[in-house]
């Protein structure tokens, strides 16, 4: 009995030797440690990218639209505001995960208080085009821009960010990670107008 149990015990110390000395699956074990390491890296890499992206088509959404809004020859009306924010939309494209709200606002400056009054405003809001600030609010401006008598044309481009990585659609989460929820983008911009002393909306 002794003899084959020792014989037994070298056989497997043989074995676990060999086990040991056996490298032939680390590259597969290493794989499955790293690769969701790396899928993540992945993936946050191209969400940080796609982010900074989209942020500065919010900025040239805003700018865009307050040229053409300021480019008007003395007044503007209801349907014309809203072509130019449904053109700025565009600017988005592709990313169509959330929409934009666009807010238009003529500003006359009464003094030289770092303040202005609002004349008409309008909003695109979530796709619905609406009323934008309440008539005769003040807003504050730069004090650079408070010369009194003159006017104003104020964009407001916000946008709320929804990460491919942690998309809902239809009630499914999409997403890999859940880390970021959304990030809040925005740019405002404050132009005179290029052709009149005063730009007017007929029926705002």
């Amino acid at each position: 009995m002794l003899p084959q149990a020792l014989k037994r015990l070298g056989t497997l110390r043989l074995k676990a030797a060999r086990f040991c000395k056996d490298r032939r699956g680390v590259a597969a074990v290493e794989f499955a440690f790293l690769a969701p390491i790396l899928l993540m890296m992945y993936f946050l890499t191209m969400e940080a990218s796609q982010a900074i992206e989209t942020n500065k088509k919010v900025s040239r959404l805003g700018s865009m639209v307050a040229d053409l809004v300021a480019q008007n020859p003395g007044s503007i009306d209801k349907a014309a505001i809203q072509s130019i924010m449904d053109i700025g939309q565009t600017t988005l494209l592709p990313y169509a995960r959330s929409k934009p709200t666009i807010t238009v606002t003529g500003l006359r400056v009464e003094s030289s208080a770092p303040e202005a009054t609002v004349v008409w405003s309008r909003k695109l809001n979530n796709g619905t085009f609406g009323p934008g600030l309440a008539k005769d609010d003040k807003l504050p401006i730069p004090p650079a821009l408070a010369i009194e008598g003159t006017f104003l044309v104020k964009v407001d481009s916000n946008l709320t960010y929804e990460p491919l990585i942690v998309w809902v659609a239809g009630g499914e989460q999409l997403g890999l990670l859940n880390t970021f929820k959304t990030i809040n983008m925005g740019e405002t911009y404050l132009l005179r107008p290029r052709t009149v002393s005063q730009l007017t909306c007929s029926d705002c």
